[in-house]
């Protein structure tokens, strides 16, 4: 035994959070699970987490994210955000049709993370898509 303390829950999503701000590519493949579970809308697993976060980089990137809370009981974290970013594309179902503004957006999210042996293993999402749409509503 090296005497290491597992990280916390918590450790693992501000880690997560730190990597994603750097631009770190590998932060999923090391702290995400092959098969986490999205019980949010979309597609699952480490893969299908890569999938939305490029689309939504594709379409309002880049993005910036502004964490404003973080709470951790146990194995879960609550982590309350707010996305950054410029309206560049329409490729995601929720901007289906919507024509391309250039604006800027602000987008905000409540997540839910389970974390086991330090990998995320389960997502839960709050969004506020109406917020979102109300921004890039065509004048």
């Amino acid at each position: 035994m090296n005497g290491a303390r597992p990280r916390s829950a918590r450790e693992v999503v501000e880690e997560m959070l730190r990597r994603q701000r750097a631009g770190d590519e590998t932060f999923l493949d090391d702290l995400v699970t092959a098969d986490m579970v999205n019980h949010a809308a979309g597609p699952q697993g480490r893969e299908g987490l890569r999938a939305i976060l490029r689309t939504i980089d594709d379409d309002l990137g880049p993005v910036e994210l502004e964490q404003h809370h973080l709470i951790g009981e146990g194995d879960l974290v609550v982590q309350h955000v707010t996305l950054h970013g410029t309206h560049r594309a329409s490729t995601m179902p929720l901007l289906a049709d919507s024509p391309v503004t250039g604006r800027p957006a602000a987008w905000t999210f409540i997540h839910i993370w389970r974390v086991a042996d330090g990998m995320l293993v389960e997502h839960w999402a709050c969004r506020d898509d109406m917020g979102l749409l109300e921004q890039l509503r065509p004048s």
